[in-house]
């Protein structure tokens, strides 16, 4: 409960203000187990999104479908790029939300389709080392972005809608905390 705040609008300013997913979407979200990846998944399917989360450990496949994901990739065995790619059928993803940061960073981005956008929003495997822009971002144009909830909830107006749009969904028993 003392948490709710802080991931529950996390998870709000990465599915509507980010980047706004849209129904039937795939979309890629890292550490699917952690305490935002577990509102931002299920909140997600509830908009209509299949997502395909990751996850550090076997033990944490189990929690991850349970809160949302269609399909769950440990990505400390598995290449998740290469599942990304069978399960797209070689197209990529439009958006990928990472929250672990150095140990996932290079092969979030070849996860991407043209015109992709990363979000990259935590460093919990480290700090990111610099980005090659010509190398990393400009073969297929992609969008790299880097938020923070201060960007996005700085006035009371946005801090009362993300807060209103989060209780409805915890209300409605869409998002289970």
């Amino acid at each position: 409960a003392a948490t709710l705040m802080t991931k529950g609008l996390t998870a709000y300013y990465l599915l509507y203000k980010t980047y706004p997913v849209s129904a039937n979407e795939t979309i890629l979200f890292h550490a699917a187990a952690g305490g935002v990846g577990q509102i931002f998944c299920q909140w997600a399917k509830s908009l209509g999104v299949k997502v395909i989360g990751t996850v550090g450990s076997d033990e944490k496949v189990e929690l991850a479908k349970k809160n949302g994901c269609d399909e769950v990739v440990n990505y400390s065995k598995e290449d998740f790029a290469k599942k990304v790619e069978e399960l797209t059928n070689g197209k990529g993803l439009p958006v990928v939300y990472d929250g672990v940061g150095k140990a996932t960073l290079a092969k979030s981005l070849e996860c991407l389709k043209t015109r992709g956008m990363m979000v990259s929003f935590g460093n919990a495997s480290g700090a990111l080392s610099p980005i090659d822009v010509t190398k990393t971002l400009q073969p297929k144009g992609l969008f790299f972005v880097r938020p923070s909830m201060g960007q996005y909830l700085s006035t009371n107006e946005e801090l009362n809608e993300a807060s209103k749009m989060l209780f409805e969904k915890i209300s409605s028993g869409k998002v289970k905390i």
